[in-house]
């Protein structure tokens, strides 16, 4: 029996996660949220964890007091989140916190030699170099989670003697897919969460509708792949059943299909390297009759067009995209800008930091929170200025 620590517990991939550790019989050690106290009190009685932690300080008070019948320790914050991921006698943290959060916690597991299922992509994204190095040191596996990095990771098994040539990305476009930019400068919040095929949290799905997160799943590849940004095409598929493709140096491309059901990726990683059945319903190509192609419109998306100039300048500047991003979008889900403002946002701070980050070269945490911070300042720096306008 396996022992989890869950980070992210309460959220899409984190409530998925404690259905596929129910359904193999594996142990849930901890689990950490960041604010939804009634949820996680839900989850600590039912799966009776040793510890859990949460970020929010009232949901830590809250929670000293809801679980104090039950002998689970509570912890709260950075510092409780790094103590769970490296909890003596757990085998795997799962780590599907949402945003920089998940980086420290990260860190702290390879640190202390537990495997890491991540779906966490802003940690591989903002402090990439670092972690994957560390990883190497420690001897610690880092297995995907995401669709799409697990469909690479699952297409490269059994071929170790092969260096992939190209890799194909695939994205299913989003709930804008088609539209050109002027259409979408106000589209409300509501209408940014309708995803087609996937349910998410929020801010991964606004990511999706802006197509951030195939830009950051672009990088994310790079480091876990060790890839250069021209070796990985990304290609629009609005069925998502091909989740993504590898191509070797004969022209063979191999791809990893299924249905759009997150059990598939989350399980791989937990039970890696053997598969167990799952719930996801079989895939049947009758039903979807024909699969479809497309590429990505990076004049309207322009996010994806600022995470590859990132990705290419290299070092902390996916960082700083990163950190901008995150901030434009917590301001769109609050009403403070507009949904084409998400763009130009990640755009200015790639333009205000060029040329003033480390472009290459080792870097440190501090440099990797630093650069965080700053790109969030100009962010909001940038939206005041243009609200004024």
């Amino acid at each position: 029996m396996k022992k989890i620590v869950l980070l992210g517990s309460t959220g899409s991939i984190g409530t998925q996660t404690l259905r596929c550790c129910e359904n193999l019989g594996y142990q849930v050690a901890a689990l950490a949220a960041n604010r939804n106290v009634k949820r996680l009190e839900e989850q600590a009685r039912h799966f009776l964890p040793s510890a859990v932690a949460v970020s929010d300080e009232q949901a830590y008070r809250s929670l000293k007091v809801s679980l104090a019948d039950t002998g689970t320790r509570i912890l709260f914050g950075m510092e409780g989140l790094c103590e769970l991921a490296a909890l003596e006698g757990s085998d795997i943290l799962c780590n599907a916190v949402v945003g920089m959060v998940g980086l420290e916690p990260t860190l702290a597991a390879i640190r202390a030699k537990k495997t890491v299922a991540l779906s966490n992509k802003e940690t591989l994204v903002a402090g990439g170099e670092l972690v994957m190095a560390a990883a190497r040191e420690e001897g610690v596996p880092i297995l995907p989670v995401d669709s799409e990095h697990s469909a690479i990771f699952q297409c490269l098994q059994g071929n170790a003697c092969n260096t992939p040539k190209r890799i194909l990305l695939t994205a299913s476009g989003g709930p804008f897919r088609g539209k050109k930019a002027a259409e979408l400068e106000d589209v409300s919040v509501a209408d940014a969460l309708k995803h087609p095929n996937w349910s998410m949290g929020a801010k991964i799905t606004v990511d999706s509708a802006t197509l951030m997160n195939k830009g950051l799943e672009l990088i994310e590849a790079m480091r876990l792949f060790s890839l250069r940004p021209e070796q990985i095409e990304v290609v629009v598929h609005p069925q998502s059943v091909v989740h993504s493709a590898v191509e070797y140096a004969d022209g063979s491309v191999i791809a990893q299909m299924g249905t759009p059901d997150m059990a598939i990726p989350i399980q791989y990683a937990l039970t890696y390297p053997h598969r167990k059945p799952t719930s996801a319903r079989p895939l049947s190509l009758f039903e979807y009759g024909s699969l479809t192609f497309e590429r990505p419109d990076m004049e309207t998306f322009t996010c994806l067009k600022y995470c590859r100039q990132a990705a290419e300048k290299g070092g902390l500047y996916p960082c700083a995209v990163n950190g901008a991003n995150e901030q434009a979008v917590a301001l769109f889900l609050d009403g403070g800008i507009p949904f084409g403002q998400i763009g130009r946002c990640v755009g200015h701070v790639l333009e205000q930091m060029d040329g003033k980050l480390p472009a290459e070269g080792r870097y440190t945490l501090s440099q990797v929170l630093d650069t965080d911070k700053a790109a969030r300042e100009l962010v909001l720096d940038f939206c005041g200025r243009t609200a004024k306008m």
